[in-house]
């Protein structure tokens, strides 16, 4: 499967079952979700047809047909004046780190937020000790705008939240266009 091309591209309902696999080894063996209990494959099927109703992008990573990761946007915040501020969700396979999957996740989701008109990506990195995620965003213009320490208790010990920050598009230069907005 390695020396195979990793695709991005958007979900489909058939990749739910490689989804909630991921997604159940980061939440049973990280702090990178502060789930406590893997929510079961319906679950994440509603989860995912509420982003994509809603209009965020929902991306998988494959390689080979198979799905090696997967990432989304949605909303930051739900009142009004948020709208156009979008939160960002990257997994990958535990052992398949290091290919450049992450990286191409996101930075297609950042692409995907832009040609939406959204104007803020928002990461919020669940732990302090996951510098991988921190130096992921960093390559792709994040910068750090904030921690909250010991803001969730996982796997016996108070995790920091790290929050990290980048303009789409415009960012906030211009007003947003055709929304009506105040």
């Amino acid at each position: 499967m390695s020396a195979a091309p990793v695709k991005i591209r958007i979900v489909q309902k058939t990749d739910l079952a490689e989804i909630t696999e991921i997604y159940a080894e980061a939440v049973e063996t990280s702090n990178a979700s502060w789930e406590w209990s893997p929510p079961p494959v319906t679950e994440m099927r509603r989860r995912c047809d509420a982003l994509l109703e809603e209009g965020y992008p929902y991306l998988v990573a494959e390689i080979a047909s198979v799905v090696v990761g997967f990432a989304y946007a949605g909303r930051f915040r739900a009142r009004a004046a948020y709208q156009w501020t979008v939160e960002n969700s990257v997994y990958v396979m535990p052992d398949m780190g290091g290919r450049g999957i992450g990286y191409g996740l996101l930075k297609t989701l950042i692409d995907e937020c832009t040609s939406r008109n959204f104007r803020q990506m928002v990461a919020v990195i669940a732990s302090s000790d996951n510098m991988i995620s921190v130096k992921l965003h960093e390559k792709l213009g994040f910068r750090e705008v904030g921690k909250l320490p010991g803001l969730g208790w996982k796997n016996q010990a108070w995790h920091d939240w790290i929050l990290m920050a980048r303009a789409l598009g415009d960012g906030n230069n211009t007003p947003p266009e055709g929304t009506g907005a105040k």
